[in-house]
């Protein structure tokens, strides 16, 4: 499942054992959801968080966010039966825990084959294990249903024994492995969340390198993050209006047959062209979601 111009610069947690969450989930400016079953939900309300998802979606009204389950592991009590009911619930995507290999999702995916999944229903992964890390490359590319890798740093870091540091120097080469395989995989690819919620300033330099790094945005743990992160992973207006000018030079060059531009003492090429493209899309995308709120 190739990336479009789908804005993910924002995606909030929610404890699918939570009515009051699930509710409030339809009035917030993230663009996407994950309705966890998994950390967020104590063994005993595993049942219980799964009922309510299901009903949560079925209600709907949750408008152009992008609605992702994260079920239980495929090797814990709930898992199998997770994917099952997942499957027909008109979520967009189960987002699998803990992913080592491309075996693990697809035999995930046969269980929600068998389960009725329409064929539109993507596949994400939590990478967040070393062995997963190592190989992003094979589970990027295990299914057609891929649509996105999301970092669980969190769970990385503790397996790493690694330190939580301003600059995330212990994730990097996690981080950017990552990136590779989602980029050459062509599907979405969101940061790990940032656990100190009294740190507003340390958020926000996890939001800005997140975004220098090639992120599509960034996991949340609080909604109270939503509108950083919205800010950081969007389009400034000064990229948007350069974007338009080079766009806009390019078509007029090759009206004229010329295969060389220069705008504003910059030299302009196909590969500039592309990314101006990209920009503009996205801005246009998240333009439509503010109209619809």
């Amino acid at each position: 499942m190739a990336t479009s111009a789908r804005p993910r610069r924002s995606i909030l947690y929610m404890p699918g054992s939570n009515a009051r969450a699930l509710e409030k989930g339809r009035g917030l400016a993230a663009d996407g959801l994950i309705l966890d079953l998994e950390d967020a939900v104590a063994p005993d309300a595993k049942e219980i968080g799964r009922e309510q998802i299901i009903e949560a979606l079925k209600q709907g009204g949750y408008g152009h966010r992008e609605l992702i389950v994260r079920v239980n592991g495929m090797d814990t009590p709930w898992g199998r039966d997770d994917i099952a009911a997942m499957a027909t619930s008109g979520a967009d995507a189960i987002l699998l825990p803990k992913v080592d290999s491309a075996a693990m999702v697809q035999d995930a995916e046969k269980v929600m084959i068998e389960s009725g999944a329409p064929d539109e229903m993507a596949i994400w992964c939590m990478m967040e294990t070393p062995l997963g890390i190592l190989h992003a490359e094979e589970i990027a590319f295990s299914t057609p249903r891929m649509g996105g890798l999301v970092l669980g740093t969190s769970d990385l870091a503790k397996d790493l024994h690694a330190l939580h540091t301003k600059e995330r120097l212990p994730m990097i080469t996690s981080l950017g492995l990552c990136l590779l395989a989602g980029r050459a995989a062509g599907i979405a690819i969101i940061d790990g969340v940032h656990l100190d919620l009294a740190d507003d300033e340390g958020f926000e330099y996890s939001c800005v390198q997140g975004l220098e790094h090639g992120f599509d945005g960034k996991t949340l743990i609080h909604p109270k993050t939503i509108d950083v992160a919205n800010r950081i992973f969007a389009p400034s207006q000064e990229e948007i209006d350069w974007s338009r000018t080079i766009i806009a030079a390019h078509a007029e060059a090759e009206r004229q047959g010329q295969g060389v531009i220069v705008v504003e003492g910059k030299l302009i090429e196909n590969l500039h062209v592309e990314n101006a493209q990209r920009l503009v899309a996205m801005a246009e995308a998240i333009s439509a979601t503010k109209k619809e709120t």
